[in-house]
């Protein structure tokens, strides 16, 4: 198994990309925390863990609280002894081109998509500097790194999640843990479920692959990244996007 006893907090982790990666994990060994706003979500997917054999809570986290970060990070020490990986997967979309774009639409998708993962990081970078070990995996997005009309909001955090999980690489790696992130492309999840048909017809289109992708494309790449086998991949941006924008 390629994350055997690792104890992974998942963010996000009750629907789309974040359910998937919690069964992923499991499947393959690690003791996973479930950490999402969505309680029922969340609770429905340690049973199914719990079901398969496999070791999991839940714990209730908005990644945009500084307190409950650290309460999760506290919970998972006590239950787990330690920490070995961390998925920033949380996130939110409230798009608008920019003319129409409300402050509160700014301000929301900033603070869960990029301050979110800044409190989960400090929340948690103590026990792995502790432990002289982690993974923390960012999960951007193409939008972060080549734009996308209506989504200025979006791209600006998802770009500034680029750039925290470089500067981190630098700053963590002499401690021995490991930044990285994913840049997915369209990935058929509740979130891209309310984008209009022709879209998605028209991103299949342009994508080599001719598909959107899945939850456990994104989730594959992510246990790569979190696995021994890429203890020398360190500040990297993985593109999981079907070639869309080669």
């Amino acid at each position: 198994m390629r994350v055997e006893n690792k104890v992974v907090i998942i963010t996000g982790a009750a629907s789309g990309i974040g359910r998937q990666t919690a069964l992923t994990f499991s499947q393959e060994g690690a003791k996973v925390v479930v950490a999402d706003l969505n309680e029922t979500g969340g609770r429905a997917i340690v049973e199914e863990i719990e079901r398969a054999g496999g070791e999991a809570f839940f714990a209730r986290l908005d990644v945009s609280n500084r307190e409950q970060s650290k309460q999760v990070v506290k919970d998972t020490l006590e239950r787990f002894g330690k920490i070995d990986v961390l998925i920033n997967n949380a996130g939110i979309n409230q798009d608008a081109l920019v003319s129409k774009m409300t402050e509160e639409q700014w301000d929301k998708v900033i603070t869960i998509d990029l301050k979110g993962p800044f409190n989960c990081i400090q929340a948690v970078v103590d026990a792995m500097t502790e432990h002289g070990t982690g993974e923390i995996i960012n999960v951007s997005s193409i939008v972060g790194l080549y734009g996308n009309i209506g989504q200025t909001n979006y791209a600006a955090a998802k770009a500034g999640l680029i750039g925290m999980t470089k500067t981190l690489a630098k700053e963590l790696g002499k401690k021995g843990i490991r930044v990285n992130a994913v840049a997915p492309g369209f990935i058929a999840t509740p979130m891209t479920a309310g984008v209009p048909d022709k879209i998605l017809e028209m991103m299949k289109e342009k994508t080599p692959l001719r598909r959107l992708g899945q939850p456990d494309d994104i989730a594959n790449a992510l246990l790569y990244l979190a696995s021994d086998e890429a203890n020398f991949v360190n500040g990297a941006v993985l593109s999981v996007d079907g070639g869309l924008l080669i």
